[in-house]
């Protein structure tokens, strides 16, 4: 026997966040998400499967991204390029310059 539960999902879209839903929910992708039941439930389980206390903002996201890559950038050592020591044809060039004027 099938044990499945219909509920009507409604969407009122002069609300903001209500508009917003239905546009994600236009524009999924069919393929990996049949229906709206489909997608809704993924949401939903992902949303509720979390930890308590453990959902991550954008901005803590970022911010942790941000702090591995300039974590990154310090450990690497500082490459200061080797001094050139002037040929004599440099130096020659140079001094032909400078007596130019």
């Amino acid at each position: 026997m099938s044990r499945v539960f219909t509920t009507t999902l409604r969407l009122n879209l002069d609300d903001e966040a209500d508009r917003r839903a239905w546009e994600h929910l236009q524009q999924m992708d069919r393929r990996r998400y049949r229906s709206y039941s489909k997608a809704i439930v993924a949401a939903v389980n992902e949303l509720f499967d979390e930890q308590p206390g453990q959902q991550e903002t954008k901005e803590d996201f970022l911010n942790r991204i941000i702090a591995v890559i300039q974590a990154s950038l310090q450990a690497l050592p500082l490459q200061t390029p080797p001094a050139a020591e002037p040929n004599s044809d440099d130096l020659d060039a140079a001094l032909d310059f400078a007596d130019s004027f």
